[in-house]
């Protein structure tokens, strides 16, 4: 059956960019997207890679859908003079370029969460078992509202490593970004643990990949991510990971929500 038929409007999810502008476009002409056909969300982590500038004056200028990720926020920590550059740091192309205030403006206000019907979700990393997807929603929200003018203070920092909502405004933030954008295992007892970067096999004992925690409140949703290179494209436990790798040189894969099909380019960065 044909989307026409479906009366609804293609969905495309498009995993960690990184900069890899030129992958990105043959990505796009694999799908054959159609900007006025086709939705297109990414799972963000746009910068820090070949040409960041290039994927993010494309992304502004096509109005793409995308959620923030750790890298893009570091960036605009960077920006702001929150933050050093890092000896890793591959977006001084953005730095430098005269539209770097309009582009950094345009990306500080993108979602932290993008809401794909009533049952399924983006984000970057991923969610507390805790959290319903009400309530996430709500955080988000909550999040997106304190970056809108600039980065909060006291955004950056590990702890806590648990939710409350009884948390000072400032800690919540803090606990949400690092879930959302930076999160890939927690502790038995629901912890934020950041130690972890690797893949789930190397995972220390007592940790489990966030999307394992027993109990699950958002269980009934199925949770669309990038983030953990390491993982890879994975299918299960309500999550689709997306982050295949592109910028250490492997894939760059779409997943169409319509079908479940998966689309992989080859990466530029590949040796």
């Amino acid at each position: 059956m044909s989307f026409e038929a479906l009366g609804s409007m293609p969905t495309y999810i498009v995993g960690d960019v990184h900069g890899c502008y030129r992958t990105l476009m043959d990505l796009l002409e694999l799908i054959a997207w159609q900007p006025a056909c086709d939705r297109l969300v990414l799972t963000g982590d746009l910068v820090n890679g070949p040409d960041s500038l290039r994927v993010l004056r494309w992304a502004r200028d096509h109005e793409v859908e995308t959620v923030l990720g750790n890298h893009d926020i570091h960036f605009l920590a960077v920006t702001a003079g929150i933050r050093r550059l890092r000896k890793k740091d591959s977006f001084y192309d953005l730095l430098e370029a005269p539209d770097r205030d309009e582009l950094t403006d345009w990306l500080r206000r993108r979602p932290i969460l993008i809401e794909l019907g009533k049952a399924a979700a983006v984000v970057h990393a991923g969610l507390l078992p805790s959290w319903t997807f009400t309530q996430a929603q709500r955080i988000a929200r909550e999040v997106e509202s304190a970056f809108e003018d600039s980065l909060p203070e006291g955004l950056f920092g590990d702890q806590p490593d648990y939710w409350s909502e009884d948390l000072p405004q400032q800690d919540r933030v803090r606990v949400a970004v690092n879930a959302m954008t930076r999160m890939r295992v927690l502790t038995e007892d629901g912890r934020i643990d950041l130690s972890s970067k690797g893949p789930p096999s190397n995972a220390d004992d007592g940790q489990m990949p966030w999307f394992e925690a027993p109990g699950r409140a958002w269980a009934d949703m199925e949770v669309f991510c990038g983030h953990w290179a390491a993982l890879g494209h994975y299918v299960g436990n309500g999550v689709v990971a997306l982050d295949s790798g592109c910028v250490w040189g492997d894939r760059l894969t779409a997943f169409r929500l319509d079908d479940r099909m998966v689309f992989q380019v080859r990466s530029e960065c590949a040796g």
